[in-house]
């Protein structure tokens, strides 16, 4: 499962309205090779599903990730941060054992 924090639902809900997506909407996630640790995240909005696809749904956000992926990330929590740092969706992953400074990539 995937799970998204109250800031996280918050800033997600205001893009979509930003970028006028419809009700069909939802939040793909997954990961691919590369980046500085060896897999990196995958955000994007779709309104398509794939076979093999997974589907969860927390605090209203619809959640769609493959079954690659979801190895990588169940249990995870998508979180926003607005810090110095940076700004934008952070992954709360348990599954990581190492990460990247920036946060986009990870390893397991």
């Amino acid at each position: 499962m995937i799970t998204v924090s109250p800031s996280a639902k918050e800033y997600i809900t205001n893009l979509m309205a930003q970028e006028n997506k419809g009700a069909g909407t939802f939040v793909r996630v997954g990961v691919k090779g590369g980046g500085c640790s060896g897999l990196e995240y995958r955000l994007s909005f779709d309104n398509e599903k794939k076979a093999g696809d997974e589907e969860y749904e927390d605090k209203g956000i619809k959640i769609v990730v493959d079954m690659k992926s979801l190895l990588y990330l169940y249990g995870t929590e998508l979180d926003y941060s607005g810090g110095l740092n940076g700004k934008g969706l952070t992954f709360n992953n348990p599954n990581a054992t190492r990460t990247c400074s920036c946060g986009e990539s990870f390893s397991v």
